[in-house]
């Protein structure tokens, strides 16, 4: 086989990679149907200490916004195709607007769009080609710089010192929730051998 032919091989090989099949659809939606009920049950688990966490120190309510954050990474890091992050945390934000919640359509599913398309931004700079423990606490990280901005931008009647303490405790609970937890979450399913048919499970199994 010459050079070229091994080139052109490789480059399909890698094409056929990015595609979704079957299997990754049917994983990436579990994940975020299942993603779509947490979000909806901490809508209400999580009022009080919102009120009273935003009371003590005006914008630290930021701090519990990671159990709305990672569905994204949770699709990407298992999935490992483009547009994963995206899709799980747009279809959970669908699940959790129509299952009802005090937030609204802006609070869950705009919301959801935009901390999707963060979160598959740090999958975006890596071209979609690294899939490690620093890509999910970058990928958390975005997903809560996404969530801070969007509130910020929505919420023109707030201090910029509010802001900021919101937007930097929405990343430090993203990097935590969304990066950290997943990760270790990722790594059980991957010890118990379900992730195999996926790349995700074939390289955990290689380490």
């Amino acid at each position: 086989m010459s050079s070229e032919q091994i080139s052109t091989k490789q480059s399909s090989t890698s094409s056929i990679s990015r595609r979704w099949r079957v299997v990754d659809i049917v994983v990436a939606s579990i994940i975020a149907v299942a993603s779509g009920v947490i979000f909806w049950g901490w809508d209400f688990v999580s009022a009080a200490p919102l009120d009273i966490f935003g009371a003590l120190t005006p914008g630290f309510e930021g701090i519990l916004n990671g159990m709305w954050l990672f569905a994204g990474p949770l699709a990407a890091i298992i999935v490992r195709k483009p547009g994963a992050a995206l899709y799980a945390e747009v279809i959970a934000a669908v699940i959790e607007t129509l299952l009802g919640n005090p937030w609204g359509i802006m609070g869950s599913l705009i919301v959801g769009i935009v901390q999707g398309l963060f979160t598959e931004l740090a999958f975006a700079v890596v071209l979609w080609k690294v899939y490690n423990l620093g890509t999910t606490l970058l990928a958390g990280a975005c997903a809560g710089l996404g969530c801070g901005l969007f509130y910020w931008f929505t919420n023109p009647a707030w201090s910029v010192m509010r802001a900021l303490v919101y937007t930097g405790t929405s990343i430090v609970s993203g990097v935590i929730l969304a990066g950290i937890v997943v990760w270790i979450i990722y790594k059980a399913l991957a010890a118990t051998g379900v992730l195999e048919r996926f790349a995700a499970g074939r390289a955990a199994a290689l380490v």
